[in-house]
């Protein structure tokens, strides 16, 4: 962690708290990957970090503070999901790697930070504003390079002028996330992973260029 650490008194945290507070998060993530969000405790993970609720406290008002603090973490990691397709090409053998390369790295991002992403959702689907943002600053980070894309291949005449690019950008985002949020589900539909990737990778591609991909 970089920057000036704060306690929630507003004294700036030294090196041995901000290792505290880095290890107290760290905890709290372990912790929401296999146990429900609602379950976990302030002394439950300032036991499992080695140190005491009052100590947990001086950084964090409760465990829902922490969880924000770990949030936007993942959020900020998010903004590099952009890389994937912006001004990357759609047209022939490229489009399709680019399709693929997209798919592969979103659903990876959603496995590697599903127990926060789940938290997310969940206060997002609450109504909480504070993780509502958190999840729409992650989406679009995708959704608006797609949308350039879209918009790209419109002006040059390669995609109907009727298709609302922002429209078809956000459909795919969204569906991607939800796919993301249920990968081991399609297991009991007996859909290998190996499988679900190349046939979204497909949806991907027809819907950004209207056409099936050059392989």
């Amino acid at each position: 962690m970089t920057g000036q650490v704060r306690t929630v008194d507003g004294r700036v945290a030294g090196r041995r708290g901000q290792a505290t507070r880095q290890k107290l998060l760290d905890c709290l993530s372990e912790m929401l990957s296999s146990s429900p969000y609602r379950d976990v405790k302030v002394i439950d993970v300032a036991r499992k970090a080695g140190t005491s609720p009052a100590t947990f406290y001086q950084y964090f008002p409760d465990v829902e503070g922490a969880v924000l603090e770990i949030a936007d973490e993942m959020a900020k990691e998010g903004a590099s999901l952009a890389q994937l397709v912006a001004g990357r090409s759609w047209a022939g053998k490229a489009g399709w790697a680019t399709a693929q390369e997209f798919v592969d790295g979103f659903l990876d991002f959603w496995r590697h930070h599903d127990a926060i992403l789940r938290v997310v959702d969940l206060g997002a689907a609450e109504g909480d504003k504070r993780f509502h943002r958190l999840r729409m600053k992650i989406l679009n980070s995708v959704t608006t390079p797609l949308t350039e894309a879209v918009e790209e291949l419109r002006a040059k005449g390669r995609v109907d002028k009727d298709v609302n690019p922002a429209a078809i950008a956000g459909s795919l985002v969204a569906m991607l996330a939800a796919v993301a949020s249920h990968q081991k589900g399609f297991t009991t539909l007996g859909v290998k992973q190996a499988e679900l990737r190349p046939n979204l990778a497909l949806l991907v591609h027809l819907g950004i260029t209207g056409r099936k991909p050059t392989r």
